[in-house]
């Protein structure tokens, strides 16, 4: 049924609308939105190219990757709160890579703020 917060039990985040016997929405407040972006350091670019040639994954991009998609996350909420919203549905999250080479990364997150029934 979507992604769901494990985080705040109080508020409720879902990449798709609620239907059904369960969670219902009962009022749509409009859309909200947060967006981080990060910088790639010379350490994990060093330590990303030998992993592009000996294989596997990139620990260092994926924490800090992570921290930017949970820093957006937290400012979408917070401008959900202030429409004073108890939830977000409908929620979209965009990756783009910026910078003149390449070297940052802008994770966007996007949803309806709405009051849950």
């Amino acid at each position: 049924m979507g992604w769901f917060s494990k985080s705040d039990p109080t508020f409720f985040l879902a990449t798709v609308v609620p239907s059904g016997g369960g969670a219902q929405v009962g009022a749509w407040l409009g859309v909200v939105n947060g967006e981080a972006i990060i910088g790639a350091n010379i350490f994990r670019d060093l330590f990303s190219s030998v992993r592009d040639v000996v294989g596997g994954r990139a620990g260092g991009y994926e924490r800090a990757l992570a921290g930017a998609r949970e820093a957006a996350i937290e400012d979408m909420k917070a401008a959900a709160i202030e429409l004073g919203a108890d939830g977000i549905v409908g929620i979209d999250f965009d990756y783009e890579v910026l910078g003149e080479a390449n070297g940052m990364m802008m994770v966007t997150v996007s949803g309806t703020a709405v009051k849950m029934a």
